[in-house]
């Protein structure tokens, strides 16, 4: 992820966090993954295999994008902790935009790949 797409989606998750779109944790992201409040989920790229393993396959089985993010220290200093695995956001509107961004990001890597 380059780094002026990662500067946008930390962004865009601190408004989320701060605007109350957004939870914040493993054990949180699975509560509203269980409640289907969960539009999109970023979680971050060294985040341990134990957090992965419990939230990975029922985000899967909900369908709930699953977004790589940075950093577990870059993602939680985002939305305000010291660090944090994950993500999810509860809001559509915040979810298209985050969706549209990394969509963006990933046709800037294909045409440099080019």
């Amino acid at each position: 992820m380059d780094a002026a797409i990662e500067r946008r989606l930390l962004g865009l998750l601190g408004l989320g966090a701060r605007g109350r779109l957004a939870v914040i944790g493993v054990d949180r992201v699975r509560e509203a993954a269980f409640k289907g409040a969960l539009a999109v989920v970023v979680v971050a790229a060294d985040a341990s295999r134990n957090s992965t393993d419990k939230l990975i396959p029922l985000l899967k089985a909900r369908r709930v994008k699953v977004v790589e993010g940075p950093g577990t220290k870059a993602l939680g200093q985002a939305v305000g902790r010291e660090q944090t695995a994950a993500v999810g956001i509860t809001d559509r509107q915040l979810a298209k935009g985050i969706r549209e961004l990394m969509n963006e990001g990933r046709r800037a890597e294909a045409s440099e790949a080019r």
